[in-house]
């Protein structure tokens, strides 16, 4: 059921991160997020601009079933949002890893990303392996 792509870190929250430069970062839900979520509706993004803590509410997902929080897995300053994705929020259903990314986040200090779950980690939380 749930692809765990070992490139990316992950939170406990079910967000994953991948690093795009030394202090810069895209963040999305994982495909077992979005599996239990089931047909994504609705999409709020933080803002260009926006500051964001790490663990805080950011934004949420809302599917046919529930509305989920999006949690900031680490400190820093929105620098981009996936506008196709807040237009076709479906796309984190068919896509979670690549074009239903949901922002990007500049100013991250590289010891955040690094202290984020790996994918054997997240696996555990998530298929109790």
């Amino acid at each position: 059921m749930s692809d765990i792509p070992t490139h990316l870190k992950y939170t406990a929250e079910h967000e994953w991160v991948e690093s795009l430069s030394t202090d810069t970062v895209r963040v999305g839900i994982t495909d077992f997020a979005q599996h239990a979520l089931g047909d994504i509706v609705y999409v709020l993004t933080p803002k260009v601009g926006e500051s964001v803590r790490a663990g805080a509410v950011c934004g949420e997902v809302e599917s046919t079933k529930s509305v989920s929080e999006i949690y900031a897995p680490v400190n820093g300053t929105i620098s981009a949002i996936n506008d196709a994705v807040v237009a076709n929020p479906e796309t984190i259903n068919t896509a979670p890893y690549s074009s239903g990314w949901l922002f990007e986040v500049s100013s991250v200090a590289a010891q955040e990303v690094d202290a984020l779950l790996d994918s054997s980690a997240y696996a555990t939380i998530t298929l109790g392996t």
